[in-house]
């Protein structure tokens, strides 16, 4: 009995044993290749946070303590791959004289590096002029003393006399901050800043020349061991800083207080590890409803084919079949669709691997892979049993025998165009499922909007990590806001469809007469009474195009936010930085417009003290400043953009100051507020009277806490210094590396010079970089999918299974015509109602997840980016899915009456 069933499965239900199993091929392999993305995803962090070359730790030798001794401990420890000592002492100043003129530099710091330092760690130094072997000088301070290679500084210590060195090479330090760290403290007690002038001396002549310092008072030279580690770290970033860390506070314990651990490592591993639980919220935040869809797009398949399926249980009741016979028929019917369903998915899932990510896994281990692979399969398998299964024994175990016989010569499409309530032509209860009548829909809705009010709360923050801590934790009751207004909005959009057909039957007939003539009230009629199966197309198709529109909204505003950042971080296409005290004046912009430039624009950059409180202070240009950079609105408050920048050109004396200095400092507009600024001449603060006119959020190069913004000539004037701090280069958004290439080789290590190309590598996390544009493309490519499917398939079933009533039209005198247009208003209906529902869904879904999601956006956007290409690809698929399941379900229309009612 068993093979002859499946047999008759294979034979005359293989068309919708697929489709299902499609379905649920959707959702497994959109799991597996989001899982073992996620997998893959999380292991580059880790290694991206344990880049080589690196300095992973500073061990700070503590006073008292025996650097011999520390350094034995530190190269025991397990994973250390190289340690080398570094020295640091500080300089009362340094003094070159060139050309006939003395420049003199404040306190700076010397060190003393071994000489295979920058082999171990190449990251550290980056030789911008001269030689590497021999004495080195930082690139802002050879800029202060106006030296070059070959030239000699004057280094002072204290209490001891100076040495005279000869510069051999000009140096950059990109990782200055670590550096300079000051070891032991907490990160709000960390400078502000790397120190201005450094000099790097071979390891022989530091030990010479701070002998008789570190003869006077050891203390006042410092030895650290800069460690490289090489062990093999967890392949989650939150596991490997659990490592890292554990391993630090082992050798602190191991030197009983004798070393202090600076872990860099650990604190790039911390990062990565809130890339890591972001990188896990987007995935449920946009994989989740994917998967949930996939699944429902199979249990509608299922549902499209209940009637029949009744009648095939009848039929074998009838024949003898015990319950559990029947039920054991199910069973095998939900396997083959689940295992089936399971091999498509996980072969498409490779396929889109190998293709996208030129690796079947998505480079996740054998071992992540296959797990993620046995959890799709689990999932298709359950997803198998609630669509298939479970309606099949609800059925078995409402039916009894006597139904049974009663079914049988029931049609499975619904009775044909008879009249009376038998024939589905009068008027349909209006009872609706339960919970409808209870009004889940607006519970849920309702809940959404609450959880949502709840989450901002907190500022919307997702992922809470206090820093340094070894325990992060995410904020996953925030999902209930999307979720419930996803589902709430798809019970709505049931509840208005299902109104809509039932109600609504004269005012359709209207509108479906064009393409029914005559049979118009009946088609009408018809649509009315089929409302559930018509409504369950719509409302999935609703689901499919919500969920396309959401994810692509979501990943296009991010790229949107990305650009911005960078803008904001860069300044301009190209930025060109003077180092303090270099003096140069606009009029040296001049010397910048080489090809490829189209403006250049001068930024002052000074510092100001509010009270006590010392912050940047940036001179613009009001009337050009706009041209080379963008300047949303957002950025500002108490106006627009363009108006603070023209209140700043008429009051020439205004300022724009951060929110927080507001709030602080209790201003309103107009105060007068008296500003410290540096003295041009003689570098003595002058104050000098501003009058508050607005509030400025975000600026370009500036820092995202507390600035003050000003009118470029009415600093110069007050502080007799018109010295700026950068150049704005506008190169139309063109050629940006390779004017910035130009400019270096002009300047060379006189000046920095950035392009936005590199902003937008140094402000992308190792989430932007890694995990958000391979989710969303693959997220992507299955939601076109999905929406196809969704509107075809369904509606292709559907229509299916009314063979018979078109039959019947067709012997009650329906012309093929008609006979069309009944399909054709039909497809149209769930066309029109799905697309317009999912694009409404889509748009609050949208809303409500960047909102949600705030946490990810540096700047958060203050307007959507809909990607109206994306969208339109994703109509049209779903368009023509749905027409070509009209188009064939009229051509079956066309098949005699009479053959169609004798297989029926």
């Amino acid at each position: 009995m068993i093979a002859v069933w499946a047999g008759g499965l294979v034979r005359h239900r293989s068309g919708r044993l697929l489709a299902t199993a499609c379905g649920i091929a959707l959702a497994v392999g959109l799991v597996a290749a989001l899982g073992s993305f996620l997998t893959a995803s999380k292991a580059t962090m880790t290694a991206r946070a344990a880049r080589p070359g690196a300095v992973d730790w500073q061990v700070e030798v503590q006073p008292g303590a025996d650097p011999a001794a520390v350094l034995t401990e530190v190269r025991s420890t397990g994973g250390v791959h190289a340690a080398l000592p570094v020295t640091f002492a500080r300089g009362t100043g340094f003094e070159a004289t060139v050309a006939g003129s003395t420049q003199r530099t404040g306190p700076g710091r010397v060190l003393g590096l071994p000489p295979s330092y920058q082999e171990t760690f190449p990251r550290q130094i980056r030789l911008l002029a001269g030689s590497a072997a021999g004495v080195l000088i930082a690139q802002q301070t050879a800029a202060n003393l106006h030296i070059s290679p070959g030239g000699s500084v004057t280094v002072a210590l204290p209490g001891v006399a100076a040495v005279v060195v000869r510069i051999a090479g000009v140096v950059d330090l990109p990782q200055a901050d670590s550096l300079f760290q000051d070891v032991g403290a907490p990160p709000q007690a960390q400078p502000a800043a790397p120190p201005d002038n450094v000099i790097l001396l071979p390891r022989a002549l530091f030990d010479a020349s701070t002998a008789a310092l570190r003869a006077a008072d050891p203390a006042t030279v410092t030895t650290q061991f800069h460690v490289a580690r090489n062990g093999r770290l967890p392949a989650d970033p939150a596991a490997a800083f659990n490592a890292d860390a554990g391993a630090a506070r082992n050798l602190e314990a191991r030197t009983a207080g004798g070393a202090l651990v600076g872990d860099n490592l650990g604190a790039a591993l911390d990062a990565a590890r809130q890339d890591a639980l972001y990188a896990q919220v987007l995935f449920l935040f946009l994989g989740a409803p994917g998967a949930i869809l996939a699944v429902v797009l199979a249990a509608s398949v299922a549902a499209a084919g209940a009637p029949r399926r009744r009648r095939e249980q009848a039929l074998l009741r009838v024949r003898g079949l015990r319950p559990r016979q029947v039920a054991g028929l199910a069973v095998l019917e939900a396997a083959a669709v689940g295992l089936t369903g399971s091999g498509i998915g996980l072969a498409v899932a490779a396929v889109v691997g190998r293709v996208s990510f030129g690796a079947a896994a998505f480079g996740a281990g054998a071992g992540a892979a296959f797990a993620w692979s046995a959890a799709a399969t689990l999932l298709g398998l359950a997803s198998a049993a609630a669509a298939v299964l479970v309606p099949a024994l609800r059925d078995l175990r409402t039916g009894t025998v006597l139904d049974a016989r009663r079914t049988i010569g029931r049609p499975a499409g619904g009775g044909g165009l008879r009249s009376g309530r038998r024939a589905g032509l009068a008027a349909p209860r209006t009872g609706g499922p339960l919970w409808a009548r209870l009004g889940l829909d607006a519970v849920l809705l309702t809940g959404s909007l609450l959880v949502f009010r709840a989450s901002s709360s907190n500022h919307y923050s997702l992922v809470l990590a206090p820093e340094g801590m070894p325990r992060i934790s995410v904020s996953y009751w925030a999902f209930l806001g999307p979720a419930l207004l996803w589902l709430g909005s798809a019970l709505l959009l049931w509840r208005l469809v299902t109104l809509a057909l039932t109600h609504g039957r004269r005012p359709l007939a209207r509108l479906v007469r064009p393409l029914t003539g005559t049979l118009a009230s009946t088609t009408a009629a018809g649509m009315s009474r089929g409302r559930r199966p018509l409504a369950r197309a719509v409302v999935v198709l609703a689901l499919a195009v919500s969920f396309a529109a959401s994810v692509a909204t979501f990943n296009a505003t991010y790229r949107q936010q990305a650009e911005v950042d960078a803008q904001l971080t860069n300044g301009a296409d190209v930025t060109v930085t003077e180092p303090p005290g270099a003096g140069a004046g606009p009029e040296a912009g001049r010397r910048l417009a080489v090809a490829g430039v189209r403006h250049v624009e001068p930024l002052q950059h000074r510092f100001a003290y509010v009270g006590s409180d010392l912050q940047d202070l940036y001179g613009v240009r009001p009337s050009t400043i706009a041209s080379v950079t963008a300047l949303r609105d957002a950025y500002f408050s108490g106006g627009s953009a363009d108006s603070l920048l023209a209140t700043l050109a008429a009051r020439p004396d205004s300022v724009l100051v951060s929110a927080e200095t507001v709030t602080d400092f209790q201003l309103t507009p107009g105060d007068t507020l008296n500003l410290r600024v540096q003295d041009g001449q003689d570098g003595t603060p002058r104050t000098i009277p501003f009058r508050y006119a607005g509030v400025v959020r975000e600026f370009p190069t500036a820092p995202s806490d507390s600035f003050l913004v000003a009118n470029a000539d009415y600093l110069a004037r007050a502080t007799g210094s018109d010295a700026v701090g950068a150049f704005l280069l506008d190169t139309g958004g063109r050629s940006q590396p390779a004017v910035a290439a130009r400019l270096r080789a002009q300047l060379g290590a006189t000046a920095t010079v950035t392009d936005i190309t590199q902003a937008r590598t140094a402000v992308g996390s190792s989430l932007t970089s890694v995990d958000l544009s391979g989710l969303t493309r693959i997220e992507l490519s299955f939601a076109v999918v999905l929406a196809a499917g969704a509107g075809g398939v369904v509606l292709a079933l559907d229509l299916a299974e009314r063979r018979r009533t078109f039959a019947v039209a067709t012997v009650l005198g329906a012309s093929r015509r008609q006979l069309r247009g009944l399909v054709l208003s039909e497809a149209a209906v769930v066309t029109i109602g799905g697309l317009a529902g999912g694009a409404l869904i889509g748009w609050g879904v949208s809303r409500i997840l960047v909102k949600v999601l705030t946490g990810v956006f540096d700047p958060p956007p203050d307007a959507l980016a809909v990607p109206w290409s994306y969208l339109g690809v994703t109509a049209l698929a779903a368009g023509v899915a749905v027409a070509t399941a009209a188009v064939n379900g009229a051509r079956r229309t066309s098949r005699p009456a009479v053959e169609e009612l004798r297989d029926g």
